[in-house]
């Protein structure tokens, strides 16, 4: 029984890891419309479009950070779910092995990689019956940078921008514009929500995420959540935070919302952030054999949206060459790169890197402050990226190479880059005023990568040349990486500007407008 289960779930985990289904590439496609090419963040819309269709050419991840594999398996009554579970760990397993998942669970007190997807809590597995005699298995790979930007509220409360919010649907619609103000482009922005209104802390949380399994052009069947759903849409976009937090017309590209009843002490509002890269698909299986019958979301091949996807790496060129033309400039920097260099850039320049970058993230950063570096890293670039990686007989591979979210690494990076003379630090959603205040000292630029475009950017990478400490795992491993026309965009410079700090000014000022009450 079940002989296809295995291999059902593996073809369902590919699909989700590398090919964005039909509603989301349309979300966003229509942001894209809603664009100006000359902005950074149209800019950031082509090479998004461009690395959509490089990961389904290529059945390589969207982006390297694969996330927390979460199932939900629908069985009929009586169904072995011991044997499916088995079967959907072995299932993340080879995935894992095969590079279409990154090595991603933790051992919480160590820090030790297990190197294939499985471990306690790893993956996520909810199994519910139905009356059907089908099976079906809907998959969510949600990464860490937007998982990070989830939020909670206790109502009643004082929202920040936003003034009381109370127990009624208007103090609802400010926790949750509220959340997408606080998202800024560290959720890889334009991003998708779920809300979930009510429940516990933990039910409240899973209501939300529910809610990300809904199809991006679906109806509410609540037509009082129905039209908040449109509100939050309408506000949301004119916030200003644009595509990866660089300003512009969209910031938000889904919001939907349920809800379930809660103690009388109790009013909680939990909102699940989704980057761009809204990676969730299904598949419904015959409950006997365990054989496919059918996707559950419209995948994204059909050839309209192939057609669509086919212009994006022109669109990639006109938007650069548009953007050029209206003042922002293009430097090409070979590594390692000299003071002088560095301090002749400007937010909004647009940053060609040739040469040899290294990977740091989390467990290097920490590494370093105390101790020496096996590499000279003076006049050096260090990437915020914790790669995808395959071995051969020839060596590594690079399979996906993202960047990951800097601020994580806000206590360390001015020290370290004092230290070791590093002059570049590549990553997305910005960096703090520490950080800030070293580049201006020091002589450091930080460059704004474009989230989740981990094949674009993988594309860039001609050769490893080698990798240190690989006892962190492969994501925190210091990767050795040659590089060639690898694009990023300054956001913070050497003389104190912050486009991150910016945005998040206006777009506060922007949050504030909406105090006054709308739904009573």
């Amino acid at each position: 029984m079940l002989q296809q289960f295995r291999q059902s779930v593996y073809d369902l985990i590919v699909e989700t890891s590398t090919n964005l289904p039909g509603d989301v590439r349309r979300a966003i496609r229509k942001a894209h419309e809603h664009e100006d090419a000359a902005t950074r963040s149209g800019l950031s819309l082509s090479t998004i479009a461009q690395n959509i269709e490089m990961a389904e050419t290529k059945v390589s991840p969207i982006c390297q950070d694969t996330g927390m594999p979460t199932f939900i398996v629908h069985t009929p009554v009586g169904a072995n779910q011991i044997q499916m579970k088995q079967d959907i760990y072995e299932a993340v397993r080879q995935a894992t092995i095969d590079g279409k998942l990154r090595t991603n669970s933790v051992d919480s007190l160590t820090g030790a990689n297990s190197g294939d997807n499985l471990g306690p809590g790893t993956p996520v597995v909810h199994f519910e019956q139905w009356e059907s005699d089908d099976i079906e298995v809907k998959l969510i790979l949600k990464g860490g940078g937007c998982e990070n930007k989830n939020i909670q509220y206790s109502l009643p409360a004082e929202i920040e921008g936003l003034g009381k919010a109370g127990r009624d649907l208007d103090g609802i619609r400010k926790c949750i514009l509220h959340a997408v103000y606080q998202a800024q482009g560290q959720g890889c922005s334009a991003g998708f929500i779920g809300v979930g209104i009510g429940g516990d802390r933990t039910t409240g949380y899973e209501l939300a995420k529910h809610q990300l399994f809904r199809k991006v052009d679906d109806k509410n069947p609540s037509a009082e959540l129905g039209q908040l759903e449109d509100y939050i849409m309408n506000a949301s976009n004119q916030l200003g935070i644009g595509t990866m937090g660089f300003g512009g017309e969209v910031t938000l590209l889904g919001c939907k919302i349920g809800v379930m009843n809660r103690l009388p002490a109790s009013f909680f509002v939990s909102v699940a952030y989704n980057c761009w890269a809204f990676r969730r698909q299904g598949v419904r299986l015959n409950g006997e054999t365990g054989a496919h019958l059918e996707w559950l979301y419209e995948r994204g091949t059909d050839v309209k949206m192939k057609e669509q996807s086919k212009e994006a790496e022109t669109e990639v060129a006109a938007s650069q060459e548009a953007s050029a033309s209206q003042g922002s400039r293009q430097v090409v920097l070979t590594t390692p790169i000299t003071e002088e260099a560095i301090r002749s850039l400007r937010v909004g320049d647009v940053v060609i890197i040739n040469g040899e970058m290294h990977t740091g993230r989390d467990a290097l950063h920490k590494y370093l402050i105390d101790h020496d570096c096996p590499v000279d890293l003076d006049g050096a670039v260090i990437y915020h990226c914790g790669p995808v990686m395959l071995k051969d007989e020839e060596g590594w591979h690079v399979k996906a190479a993202g960047p990951t979210t800097s601020i994580r690494e806000e206590p360390y990076q001015g020290d370290i880059m004092k230290k070791f003379g590093i002059r570049a630090v590549i990553g997305k959603g910005g960096m703090g005023a520490k950080t800030l205040a070293a580049l201006q000292e020091h002589g450091g630029v930080y460059l704004n990568a474009i989230g989740g475009a981990a094949q674009y950017y993988a594309e860039c990478i001609k050769r490893v040349n080698g990798v240190d400490f690989m006892e962190f795992g492969i994501p925190e491993a210091m990767w050795h990486l040659q590089v060639e026309g690898f694009a990023a965009i300054v956001t913070m410079d050497a003389h104190g500007n912050s486009l991150h700090r910016d945005v998040d000014k206006s777009s506060f000022e922007k949050l504030e407008q909406f105090r006054d009450p709308v739904f009573k």
